[in-house]
């Protein structure tokens, strides 16, 4: 008699404290919409611009979508400018960089994270504390040191400097931070290397880590725009980040008001790979970052 009662209040109470974890949900997800909302706007706003005819950009009334569709404002970014070239450049010295950083990053995670030599915390406190230097600091003797030994101009002198990435040795060291000592120690009875378990063991399993360290600097080195802008002095060599601000209303040729639909329709073209490579990768990504540092 007694205790049924009892257990009725417990789930009374039970059912009290989901809903109002329900009720937290809900402001949650608001909040997340709004900001989704906040972000995705101007990118609406970005590729709606970019279809428009010049006398429908300026206009007092809000207009979202385009009342005339055009593909003139992208037929010409790509007239007499190399702009096949400039992609070319950024797909080459992303795709470099992102490779090396990715590999650089696991073998320095997994040497902070498994091996044991003096000094280890103190070096990966180092890495972490450089992620306070702002490039503007090392920015100019970096290029006069690279203009002297002629890297200038040079696809070595614009994916040397974004290799180094702190990123992802971080996540890579919390990842084999947490890699079962097990699978070391049976590698290592049956007289495997150090290096034999990272390149078989430790880097095959790290496919999560990778990915989310792939998307991240290859957007990073996508995006970037002051190393490339300072290094490149010819055309040829220009990134699409640094050929797409000759684009910019006020810049250069383009000062009339038919611009703006031009620049938006080469800033379009310059996001459309970073969203790609996201979309595809991005449950790869989520997975990455939410197991790195967790224990299971």
């Amino acid at each position: 008699m007694m205790v049924q009662p009892r257990t009725g209040r417990q789930i009374g109470s039970s059912g009290i404290r989901l809903g109002r974890l329900r009720g937290w949900q809900i402001a949650i997800w608001f909040i997340g919409l709004l900001v989704v909302v906040a972000w995705s706007a101007p990118f609406v706003w970005m590729v709606s611009t970019s279809f428009k005819p010049p006398e429908d950009v300026m206009t007092l009334e809000i207009e979202w979508f385009p009342r005339r569709v055009i593909v003139d404002n992208y037929v010409k970014v790509f007239v007499n400018h190399s702009v096949w070239r400039w992609i070319a450049n950024s797909v080459i010295v992303s795709a470099s960089a992102t490779a090396a950083s990715v590999l650089l990053g696991a073998m320095a995670g997994y040497a902070l994270a498994r091996l044991t030599f003096p000094g280890r915390d103190f070096i990966f406190a180092m890495f972490l504390a450089s992620l306070m230097i702002p490039i503007e600091m090392f920015v100019i003797p970096l290029l006069i040191a690279f203009i002297r030994v002629g890297l200038a101009n040079t696809y070595l002198g614009l994916i040397l400097p974004t290799v180094p990435h702190v990123f992802s040795v971080y996540i890579f060291r919390q990842f084999f931070l947490e890699m079962p000592q097990s699978l070391e120690d049976s590698a290592e009875m049956d007289g495997a290397s150090r290096w034999t378990i990272f390149s078989r063991i430790a880097l095959p399993l790290s496919r999560s880590p990778a990915i989310a360290s792939t998307i991240i600097l290859f957007n990073l080195n996508w995006n970037n725009f002051l190393w490339p802008l300072l290094i490149s002095f010819e055309d040829r060599m220009k990134t699409l980040t640094v050929g797409i601000a000759s684009f910019a209303p006020g810049v250069g040729s383009h000062t009339q008001l038919g611009s703006f639909g031009v620049s938006m329709a080469a800033v379009t073209i310059l996001s459309i790979p970073s969203l790609l490579v996201f979309f595809f990768l991005q449950r790869y990504f989520i997975e990455g970052v939410a197991k790195t540092g967790i224990k299971e």
